[in-house]
């Protein structure tokens, strides 16, 4: 069965950064867009990151634009964030997710990904 793992979360100071992995198991994830979302304490999951299968194409919510970077580690199976420039705001649970389509085009919609890890709790302190 396949499963999806996140790892990397944890607490860092404003200003620090972070990276977050996304393991996938049980099938191969290579030709599908895969993508990070997050969830704040009383907010709905919004979108954050996603790549498409070879990395060429990627898009960012605004929010994190310039500072958070997604990529694909296709030797682990893997899509990483690298998230620097943290900010209190970017306190939330992530979530890595597969997308249900492949090729070159990214999908920002959450009802677009099919498969979704457990989640990593970053928490940024002021």
């Amino acid at each position: 069965q396949a499963r999806l793992v996140e790892s990397g979360g944890g607490l860092v100071q404003a200003g620090g950064s972070l990276t977050l992995s996304c393991v996938a198991s049980g099938r191969t994830m290579h030709v599908h867009t895969m993508g990070w979302f997050r969830q704040a304490p009383g907010k709905e999951r919004e979108f954050v990151a996603c790549t498409n299968w070879n990395g060429a194409s990627t898009s960012y919510a605004d929010s994190v634009q310039g500072r958070f970077t997604i990529s694909r580690d296709h030797a682990n199976n893997a899509v990483n964030l690298q998230m620097n420039n943290l900010k209190p705001e970017d306190t939330a649970i992530y979530y890595c997710a597969k997308c249900r389509q492949y090729g070159t085009t990214t999908y920002r919609a959450i009802g677009e990904y099919d498969l979704w890890g457990q989640g990593t709790q970053v928490t940024v302190s002021s």
